[in-house]
């Protein structure tokens, strides 16, 4: 009995050890991103740290400083997978902080959804506008709105909790109910009727349904991102060898992963995928392949309960070496295979012991052991069937990649040998994949986005009262209740009401919201615009400090090329330092990079 006992505590704690987090460093990159998932129209983007705008780039990951702006008539969505946030035209919103707990979003005007499902206990989302902070409390439907020229913010709750965080001011707002807010300093909050669903509702409903009523959620789990693409695009069956395989429909013959698309160097993780195809996110970011019966099949692997998958920026490994030598005019190609089932993924960036197990915990069998594999003997089963090469230049300026293949055969490969990195510096073009330049509105609006914290802290939030500013009574609060996962709703907005509830004694009578918006003011390249400058963000949290820009990282990339650079030599950076040198072994081992000499002063002759 005894002995019995003695196994059944040991199998509870290797299972704890796979439930809980094994990372404990926190300069480790974030487990998560948010997927560009769709775009219509004129949308674009601004990679963080930097003032240069392009255009958006489906399936591209969004990290903390990114920002996304959506012209007139342009719609466009990101989501982590279990958090879907939708912008409609005319909409500016940076990702001010993307951590493993926090969700942080600057609205700086526009109007967005965001739809939560099976939020993660302790985690929190944060939208900061010009008039007060809003933070979701649980699984919903919220709509905010932002007008900076008018000084105003609307907030529509449709089921879910939101608490609203300013000068004066912490209120919760319980699913039915909507707020205007005026000012900052102090906010002044009024109660509104919301509206109807307008077409922005409508489609934002119709993407909900892709997301709740997914069949590849039972394998892949709520948070990987892209998982209710694959129902459209391909197909799932059980392998022995493997569980659940999913096989693309309608790719080209000879179709080879990691071949149609792009790469792009995106901090902190430096060379990142970015696939073509509408599904391509997902299979290119977590899982292996494996070419079964002459058909490739995407192993997302087993799930692991309670804990997020680690987001990767490419599940490859990178051959080179001496004995890797291809006629190629511009120099040596850059050459590249899929990992196969239960192959080891050793990252090319910054990362500790934990991190490496985490990322590998859904593949690897002996997970504890992954820090002891000899890489370089090891027998990598796609390496051989799945190479691709391309020349240098076209992997250093993000230009696509299955225009410029490079032939590589099998006795090449067999003389090649797996390399940490691709020893190529990127291109400015990398980071933003290639994209082209754009010049939209927002760019002569708003230079940059300004943070401010509430001032003079916070009123206890009153009972049955919302704080700070003349308005019809409040609701009665109710108890907020459990997390739960929220269904697929028609419309959960109640009837638009256009009489005021319980009228008082007031300076503007209630209305429903939709007559509380300020009238559409002109696009500003038809020459009406004022300057954003004057409307600073308000954060519930401070927001980290931006990142450096690629011109000021540029310098220290040339100097070990191919790697991204550490935690201390970003901070050197930021705080106007030198780089200084890397510190981190790489896997496998990698020649010292040789340092450039230092530049000497010009004399004059």
């Amino acid at each position: 009995m005894k002995t019995i006992i003695r196994r059944l505590l040991c199998v509870v704690a290797l299972l704890t050890a796979a439930i809980v987090p094994l990372r404990a460093d926190s300069d480790d990159p974030p487990s998560r991103v948010a997927r560009l998932s769709f775009l219509k129209g004129d949308v674009s983007f601004e990679p963080s740290g930097e003032s240069d705008w392009s255009q958006a780039s489906i399936n591209y990951p969004l990290t903390t400083g990114d920002r996304v702006y959506t012209n007139n008539g342009g719609e466009a969505e990101f989501e982590t997978g279990n958090v879907a946030l939708r912008l409609n035209g005319n909409t500016d919103v940076s990702v001010t902080n993307l951590s493993d707990q926090l969700l942080q979003l600057g609205l700086a005007e526009g109007v967005i959804r965001v739809r939560t499902y099976n939020m993660i206990s302790g985690n929190e989302i944060e939208i900061d506008s010009p008039n007060a902070a809003f933070s979701i409390l649980g699984n919903g439907n919220y709509r905010v709105e932002s007008y900076p020229n008018d000084d105003a913010t609307f907030v529509v709750v449709n089921s879910g909790e939101l608490r609203i965080t300013g000068n004066g001011i912490e209120q919760t707002l319980h699913s039915g109910q909507s707020a205007k807010l005026v000012g900052s300093d102090p906010v002044q909050v009024a109660w509104l009727s919301p509206p109807r669903a307008d077409a922005f509702d409508n489609w934002c409903n119709d993407r909900d349904r892709l997301f709740v009523s997914s069949p590849s959620l039972q394998y892949v789990g709520p948070y990987v991102p892209g998982f209710y693409d694959l129902d459209s695009y391909g197909s799932w069956t059980t392998v022995a060898a493997y569980g659940p395989v999913w096989y693309p429909r309608a790719v080209s013959d000879g179709w080879v992963p990691y071949r149609e698309g792009r790469w792009a160097w995106i901090s902190p993780w430096g060379w990142t995928w970015i696939d073509e195809e509408p599904w391509g996110f997902a299979p290119f970011h977590y899982g292996r392949w494996a070419l079964i019966d002459s058909r490739w099949g995407w192993i997302p692997g087993e799930p692991v309960v309670a804990v997020r998958p680690v987001y990767a920026p490419a599940l490859v490994a990178f051959v080179g070496g001496g004995g890797f030598s291809v006629a190629v005019a511009a120099g040596p190609p850059v050459a590249w295979f899929p990992l196969g089932p239960r192959e080891p993924f050793f990252p090319w960036y910054h990362h500790s012991d934990g991190y490496l197990r985490d990322v590998n915990i859904r593949h690897v069998t002996n997970i504890t052991n992954i820090t002891n594999i000899n890489v370089t003997n090891y027998r990598y089963v796609n390496r051989e069937v799945a190479v691709t090469a391309v020349p240098a230049s076209v992997f250093r300026g993000g230009e696509p990649v299955e225009r410029q293949i490079v032939r590589v055969d099998r006795a090449q490969m067999a003389r090649a040998t797996v390399i940490p990195h691709p020893e190529v510096a990127p291109d400015r073009r990398a980071i933003v994949a290639g994209a082209p330049a754009v010049h939209p509105p927002v760019e002569q609006q708003r230079p940059q986005i300004a943070y401010r914290q509430p001032l003079g802290g916070n009123r206890p939030e009153q009972p049955g009262n919302l704080r700070s500013g003349p308005g019809p009574e409040a609701r009665p609060e109710r108890a907020v209740q459990p997390e739960r996962e929220v269904q697929p709703e028609r419309d959960v907005r109640p009837e638009r009401n256009d009489q005021p509830a319980q009228p008082q004694a007031r300076p503007e009578p209630q209305r429903p919201i939709a007559e509380g918006r300020p009238e559409p003011r002109p696009n500003p390249q038809q020459g009406e615009f004022q300057p954003r400058d004057q409307h600073p963000l308000v954060a519930r949290t401070p927001p980290p400090p931006p990142n450096p820009s690629f011109e000021q990282r540029r310098p220290a990339l040339e100097d070990h090329p191919g790697r991204p650079l550490e935690p201390q030599q970003v901070e050197n950076i930021r705080a106007g330092r030198p780089a200084g040198p890397m510190r981190d072994q790489e896997v496998p081992a990698h020649p010292a990079p040789q340092q450039r000499a230092p530049e000497r002063e010009a004399r004059p002759r």
